[in-house]
């Protein structure tokens, strides 16, 4: 029995291993999809950055949005990181708390999760994206819904409201706006089941990562074009808010925490009831005392990197701590 349970945990600790590695094919996005009660997906690691890069093309090379990286390296500035500097990539994540199916939105994450069905007995796996949202006075709309259609090189019809906006700026907008250069869209879309609301792509991926839109969710051209492919008419879309997450790994407790849309700043960004309901909850099913001095660390800096509040009863290492430990 003891031989049977050792196999087991080893097999276990391979899978949350490999939710670690990422797929050649689409740089720091795919990750294979660990067990049930495993939450913790990808690693932390660094990069040097060289003398004309600035934090804006880091996080584009490496599939993260412009505010994740600029909240995971306080100390640097964002426009001239220096040659040589460490720069720290935020590729580390708990799994929202939704199913894993469909296409998950999380708002103040600014990332969305895919988890396409696996096909031909492949392994499951979870894509995830980093997207921009409305800002505050265009909302992003939240709820579930699906995908309806998906159009290549589409035409965009701006609303009255935002030709008003444009106007008012003296930047006046047509009717219409064909496929091209200058199109927001950019070059794919995927409309939502909520009217006036659609998944695209941008002809200003500098945005991308932050909340600049008027209500859409917008992608870097790279990763919708390899999207737009994957995601079938009717795939559903379930788009959360969820500024702080909690989620198991081998090697304990994590807690993840980001910045609250700002309209919920004055409760969630300076009252931890929730994320104590969390951990609680967390550790009731399973043991773990919890660091509560780091957890109010990582609830006021809200860095977006997941950090461990708990240790597990298994014994065993997860890679993703090890290289958080080697930064």
């Amino acid at each position: 029995m003891k031989n049977v349970n050792t196999q087991f945990r080893t097999a276990r600790a391979l899978l949350v291993i490999a939710a670690t590695l990422v797929s050649p094919a689409a740089l720091a996005a795919t990750y294979v999809l660990p067990p049930a009660d495993i939450d913790l997906i990808g690693a932390i690691t660094t990069v040097e950055a060289t003398h004309e890069e600035t934090l804006l093309d880091i996080a584009r090379a490496h599939n993260v949005g412009f505010d994740d990286i600029v909240s995971a390296n306080p100390d640097l500035d964002p426009w001239i990181p220096g040659e040589g500097a460490t720069v720290v990539l935020p590729t580390r994540f708990i799994l929202p708390r939704a199913p894993r199916e469909g296409m998950v939105l999380n708002l103040p994450e600014l990332r969305m999760y895919y988890y396409p069905k696996p096909v031909n007995g492949e392994a499951p796996v979870v894509v995830t994206y980093p997207i921009s949202i409305g800002r505050m006075d265009w909302q992003t709309p939240m709820g579930q819904t699906k995908i309806v259609k998906k159009v290549r090189n589409p035409s965009w019809y701006p609303p009255e409201s935002i030709r008003k906006e444009h106007a008012e700026d003296g930047d006046p907008l047509p009717k219409i706006v064909p496929a091209g250069p200058n199109n927001p869209l950019g070059a794919f879309a995927m409309r939502l089941g909520i009217p006036g609301y659609l998944i695209h792509s941008t002809n200003k991926p500098a945005g991308v990562g932050m909340r600049v839109t008027h209500g859409c969710i917008r992608m870097y051209p790279e990763d919708i074009e390899v999207l737009f492919e994957q995601i079938p008419v009717g795939e559903k879309v379930l788009i959360i808010n969820q500024p702080y997450k909690v989620g198991w790994s081998l090697d304990g407790l994590y807690l993840e925490a980001h910045q609250p849309l700002e309209e919920d700043a004055e409760t969630l960004g300076k009252d931890m009831t929730s994320v104590t309901e969390m951990l609680v909850a967390a550790t009731a099913r399973r043991n773990g005392p919890v660091d509560w001095d780091l957890v109010r660390t990582i609830f006021d800096s809200a860095n977006g990197v997941p950090g461990r509040m708990s240790e597990s009863s298994s014994g065993l290492q997860d890679t993703g701590e090890i290289a958080v430990n080697a930064l």
